[in-house]
């Protein structure tokens, strides 16, 4: 089947915002009495935090309130993007125009609320590149579960076999391979293992490979 829509990850893929989320986790952490290690950061990208909450307190303990560290990384992160401002992916307005010219949809699946999500794309000037915009708040489950993109390609009126997701981290890509989307990862701060190689569909090195790499998708489609 012809892919027909494309649907974006924000941070990470579309924005340059998952450096400073790992940032933050460790420092609000180490605040609250917790060292977390740089890979230990990874595991919250992406990670609906109804389901981070309770993992965490089973992790390093109910002696740390996850809900307070988590609302103190929000605070660092909004006074750094406030002060220094958002920085878009590498070809975001290249790939975003060019998909659109060629006919397909496009919307953001996020795990970031609605408010931020709009706010973080109006900033860097392509939020009416997008048909529609998922967050996690919109559904019972979060990433990893696959609810967010069952719920986006409900939205768009499409069949996940229509639609391929551009993820960066493993709780993204799991949620878009478990929604029947194709997948393709374009790493960020890590790459796949093998256990993630075997239900991505592509790996791309820069978001400009994505629109030729659907083209030949469907240029094997009859």
């Amino acid at each position: 089947m012809k892919i027909k829509a494309v649907l974006f990850d924000m941070d990470g893929v579309l924005i340059d915002t998952e450096k400073y989320l790992t940032r933050f986790w460790r420092q609000a952490a180490r605040e609250a009495g917790l060292s977390l290690s740089e890979e230990e950061s990874y595991q919250f990208r992406s990670f609906s935090s109804k389901y981070a909450a309770p993992w965490f307190a089973k992790t390093y303990g109910t002696q740390y309130d996850y809900w307070a560290i988590r609302e103190r990384r929000k605070e660092l992160m909004k006074e750094h993007l406030d002060q220094y401002g958002i920085e878009k992916k590498e070809g975001v307005d290249e790939v975003l125009h060019t998909l659109k010219a060629a006919g397909y949809q496009t919307a953001v699946v996020t795990a970031t609320d609605e408010e931020r999500t709009r706010s973080y794309l109006s900033e860097i000037h392509i939020l009416d590149l997008f048909d529609d915009i998922v967050c996690a708040t919109m559904v019972e489950r979060g990433k990893p579960f696959p609810d967010v993109y069952e719920y986006a390609c409900e939205k768009i009126g499409r069949k996940p076999e229509e639609c391929v997701a551009v993820e960066d981290s493993p709780n993204g890509v799991r949620s878009a391979a478990d929604a029947g989307c194709r997948v393709i990862m374009v790493p960020d701060l890590t790459q796949p293992d093998e256990s993630l190689l075997a239900i991505l569909d592509q790996k791309a090195e820069s978001l400009r490979e994505i629109p030729q790499m659907i083209e030949t998708w469907n240029g094997q489609e009859k």
